[in-house]
């Protein structure tokens, strides 16, 4: 230890040394982020110009796309970069930040996900309450709930890790700076690390995993003993898109976090981060865009605005 020398810097083993391949990574990978961009900007517009989606559904939604942008840019410009690279590196003090924004908007989003569940909720079973209920403050009490939440979890972890020593190696087997396989380079003592992972993060997935699997028990209930059968689809329908991106978050959550370590696969919890970090951010526009009617009305009424001009 004391002739060690301290880690300056960490080399972001990526998902293949094979040149070739990596260019065809980069390519691909710099498309999907174009569209990601491109799709939760054309989200976060479209609610703000059409008057018909100004409801806190919608307001939700906007919070959502937003995240979506910033979680992803957290991640996705340093890894396309060393895709390029030969020397695939990242500073101390990049590695932190990274490790601290990652954290940040992905607890963020997993809160913001369990309050749209509640929405829905609202919105289903007390429809005759529901504006009165999510008011604009109760909106923007909720987002700010969810972004207070990722702040304290992210700082906290980030924190902890700034107090690690690093002597080498400094090889993270993966893309990007995540907790665990940063902590498995450590030459200290990184049982509060682990500690605080299993207390935080457990208390934000149990939280918000139980928010969203009490308020949609609660809207089957609901729905079923809707005597129309168009209600019932009407009301399914507006939770589909929801759903679908909700079990996308979780599914690779609990892919990546739940499994034992001696069923853990480097290369296989590789692709479900890049599933996680980068490809599912770029899905959840389409999914609400497709999904959802008055998403596509509003669409048509802009498409139809512009054509007329």
């Amino acid at each position: 230890m004391g002739n060690s020398t301290p880690v300056t810097e960490f080399i972001l083993m990526g998902l293949t040394e094979d040149s070739q391949l990596q260019l065809i990574l980069f390519g691909t990978f710099s498309a999907v982020y174009a569209i990601t961009l491109v799709g939760n900007l054309s989200m976060i517009i479209l609610i703000r110009i059409s008057p018909s989606l100004h409801t806190p559904m919608y307001f939700f939604l906007t919070g959502l796309s937003f995240l979506d942008i910033c979680y992803t840019s957290s991640v996705t410009p340093k890894f396309l970069s060393n895709l390029l690279k030969e020397k695939k590196s990242i500073s101390y003090g990049g590695c932190l930040a990274q490790l601290y924004f990652y954290a940040l908007f992905a607890t963020t989003e997993s809160y913001l996900l369990a309050v749209m569940a509640y929405d829905r909720y609202v919105a289903i079973c007390s429809p005759l309450l529901y504006l009165m209920i999510m008011s604009q403050r109760k909106c923007v009490q909720l987002i700010t709930i969810s972004c207070i939440a990722g702040s304290i979890n992210s700082f906290i972890h980030t924190m902890a890790a700034s107090r690690l020593s690093f002597c080498g190696p400094n090889i993270i087997k993966t893309f990007y700076c995540e907790g665990p396989p940063l902590y498995a380079l450590s030459c200290s003592d990184t049982s509060l690390n682990y500690l605080l992972i299993f207390i935080f993060v457990g208390f934000n997935l149990l939280t918000t995993s139980l928010t969203v699997l009490t308020s949609y028990t609660y809207i089957l209930v609901t729905v079923l003993k809707l005597h129309s059968a168009a209600s019932r689809r009407k009301a399914f329908s507006t939770c589909t898109s929801h759903l679908m991106v909700i079990t996308i978050f979780y599914g690779c959550l609990s892919f990546m976090y739940t499994r034992p370590s001696s069923r853990q696969n480097d290369h296989l919890d590789q692709m479900a981060s890049v599933f996680y970090v980068v490809v599912t951010p770029m899905l959840n526009p389409f999914i609400y865009s497709m999904r959802n009617q008055e998403v596509r009305g509003a669409f048509r009424n802009i498409l139809g605005k512009q054509f007329l001009v």
